[in-house]
């Protein structure tokens, strides 16, 4: 016989991603004790809504199964006399484990011969086990911040104020959080907020219908989505509806009910931006747009209220879009007063970091690091200027009303600023791209100004934070540089700028030469590592095998953008047969050679095989010039599998440390030439099988 199981803890409202996480957790922890406990069961669901974390187990068996388990026993010496007849030692242990004397095996070991009692542990009762195994699991919950409550020790995310535990119709005794389960839960509150009794666990989804509470957080969600989709099909328009936010929703109510609301239209004068910051950050409500992609002045509201009074419900929303739109509107129009140029000054009274100065500080390095780059880059004189104006302008929004009210609208706001104080649309481009990427897979900066001012301002945070010795540590990376690190990789290396890391790096330590003692090579060195240690992860990223990457970077790992070409051309090469052989000879010959002789080799003192590789080697470099001047390690590789014919021959029929020292270093000379050759284009002694 099995039973249903069904365990819910009433809370106050728990948070929306923190919950998310819970309930994966619970079902991952419930499968593990479940099987540790030896109870099976049929399926595992967990569910989640603000008030409830809900597992619901099927099929559970009603007595744990039964278990073998061997017990060592004494040394079969010590177990039975030289007769073989069993010892008070034997007997004693046989009498302990329950079983007869005569049912004792022999087992021996490293550490000799022992008796072993095979004894037979008959399962608990589910009832008498669940209960334990319940609070454990409950007990066992992470959460990013916990908190305690009344004069309990117990810590958990929200105060419990009710425990459910039904195994079938039998009620679960779980003790939790100074509580005890029975079979109370509570409805949606405010609406079905008393006790109510739930008689087995199989009834619970039909008590939670009448008690208008959905627990099933995807059941929630597909409502959410169609009911949005009904109400702004009969608005004529579409939902803007970011995945972020409508996951945060789904678990901000337990019974969903959609409605649409209005705003005055005088509000759409503000950027869009801010309206639906304003809507979806601050009230978590959907913004609604036309056919054509044009704002409406119109909002999608879920809410967890009496679907009846949804009016009602809506009308008190529109009173709170309202003020918080007026806000909005007077703090844009405020800021509209002065130019952006006028707020540039402002930024001196800010802190970007205690020991690197202010915001001022940090924007005069970012203008001299963007002209700079610009240089080292090639960059077109009108380019070059756009990208130095939007280095010098692209914190001053930083101080305006709005970004004070709404901070992750910096840069976009500089943009409509620069707009409207008659800056280029380069220029209020660049301010507004100077952040991208913002995060992983994020779009790059389109122009080569926004390159240009992002690159500089991530590239002056990471030299300065390293120069203060304040680098990431494990987890820890409040400046966010490794964020800021890939970005610079993946602006490079998608062939927007041009850029190096040595020259780059040196031109950013440039900037702190006046104002901080800076050991510069120390800092370049560790910061250029950094860098490359997380070209080496991006490289990885996208395909490239380990020793891929570690033959490429030993080469190349100053140019992101080349190295990137040189392993998409080295990885479907390694599937030609040759590419082992070349490797193994690449190895022996790099190992042997010694680059203080040069290259330089007397052709009169050669035998065939030295000079058949000599010609070899001499239309090889001729042949991959051109291809690596180009960029085409394709080419360049090709050309390579055409030496193996000579480098097997010379290899097997050349002795290069012979005693004649003469003919030892020409042919080591011969080898360098060679291991020249082959590291233009990677370090194949780092391939491996």
């Amino acid at each position: 016989m099995s039973r249903t199981l069904l365990f819910e803890i009433g809370t106050e409202e728990i948070p929306s991603a923190p919950l998310y996480a819970a309930i994966s957790q619970l079902k991952a922890d419930a499968d593990v004790a479940f099987r540790e406990a030896r109870l099976e069961y049929g399926a595992i669901e967990t569910y989640g809504s603000p008030r409830r974390l809900v597992l619901h187990v099927t099929d559970v068996a009603e007595r744990q199964a039964d278990q073998s388990e061997r017990v060592k026993g004494p040394a079969l010496k010590a177990a039975f006399d030289a007769e073989g007849n069993p010892t008070t030692a034997a007997e004693g242990f046989a009498r302990a484990q329950g079983v007869d004397v005569a049912s004792l095996e022999t087992v021996e070991d490293e550490k000799g011969a022992y008796v072993y009692a095979v004894v037979e542990k008959r399962g608990s009762e589910a009832a008498n086990v669940l209960p334990g195994l319940l609070s454990d699991l409950a007990e066992g919950l992470d959460w990013p911040k916990s908190m305690r409550w009344g004069e309990g020790d117990v810590r958990f995310t929200r105060p419990v104020r009710w425990l459910l535990g039904l195994y079938g119709s039998e009620v679960v005794p779980v003790r939790f959080a100074g509580l005890e389960a029975g079979r109370i839960t509570r409805g949606l509150r405010f609406l079905e907020s008393q006790a109510i009794e739930v008689a087995e666990a199989d009834a619970y989804d039909g008590v939670m219908q009448r008690a208008r509470v959905m627990y099933d957080q995807e059941a929630r969600a597909e409502q959410i989505r169609s009911g949005v989709e009904a109400e702004v099909a009969n608005a004529g328009g579409r939902a803007v509806v970011p995945e972020k936010v409508f996951a945060e929703v789904v678990n901000l109510v337990e019974y969903p009910t959609v409605g649409i609301g209005r705003f005055d239209q005088e509000f759409l004068e503000v950027p869009r931006e801010v309206l639906e910051t304003a809507m979806e950050s601050h009230q978590r409500y959907f913004p609604v747009e036309s056919p054509s992609r044009a704002l409406l002045p119109a909002f999608v509201v879920v809410h967890n209220g009496d679907p009846e009074r949804t009016e009602s419900i809506v009308a008190g929303h529109e009173r709170v879009i309202r003020a918080r739109l007026a806000d909005a509107a007077f703090f844009y129009r405020e800021d509209l007063q002065r130019s952006l140029e006028a707020y540039v000054a402002a930024l001196e009274g800010i802190v970007f970091q205690e020991k690197l100065g202010t915001l001022a500080a940090k924007v005069a390095r970012v203008e001299s690091l963007v002209e700079a780059l610009a240089s080292l880059a090639r960059v077109g004189a009108a380019e070059s200027a756009e990208a130095v104006r939007a280095a010098h302008l692209c914190k001053a929004d930083l101080v305006t009303h709005i970004v004070v009210e709404f901070p992750s609208l910096q840069g976009v706001m500089g943009g409509y600023y620069a707009k409207a104080s008659g800056e280029t649309d380069g220029v209020a481009a660049a301010i507004v791209e100077h952040y991208m990427p913002r995060f992983a897979d994020d779009v790059l900066p389109s122009t080569e100004a926004g390159c240009l001012v992002s690159v500089a301002d991530k590239l002056d945070t990471m030299v300065g934070i390293f120069g203060i010795g304040m680098p990431p540590t494990g987890s820890a990376d409040p400046y966010a540089l490794r964020r800021g690190a890939i970005g610079i990789l993946s602006i490079i290396m998608n062939g927007r700028l041009a850029l190096t890391l040595d020259e780059s790096i040196a031109a950013a330590l440039e900037g702190y030469r006046e104002s901080h003692d800076f050991d510069a090579d120390e800092v370049g060195s560790a910061v250029k590592a950094f860098v490359v240690g997380r070209l080496e992860g991006v490289l990885r990223e996208r395909g490239h095998r380990y020793d891929t990457v570690a033959a490429v970077l030993a080469v190349a790992e100053d140019d992101p953008a080349d190295a990137l070409r040189r392993a998409e051309a080295l990885t479907p090469f390694r599937g030609r047969e040759d590419i082992a052989d070349l490797s193994v000879a690449f190895t022996r010959a790099k190992n042997l050679s010694k680059p203080e002789l040069g290259t330089h080799t007397d052709a009169s003192i050669m035998g065939a095989e030295e000079a058949a590789l000599v010609d070899a080697l001499a239309e090889a470099e001729q042949a991959t010039g051109a291809s690596l001047a180009a960029g085409d390690y394709t080419a360049a590789l090709g050309v390579l599998a055409s030496l193996r014919g000579p480098i097997d021959a010379f290899f097997d029929e050349v002795l290069v440390m012979t005693e004649d020292e003469r003919l030892r270093e020409n042919r080591l000379r011969l080898l360098n030439r060679m291991v020249a050759l082959f590291m233009g284009v990677a370090d194949f002694s780092k391939l491996e099988e």
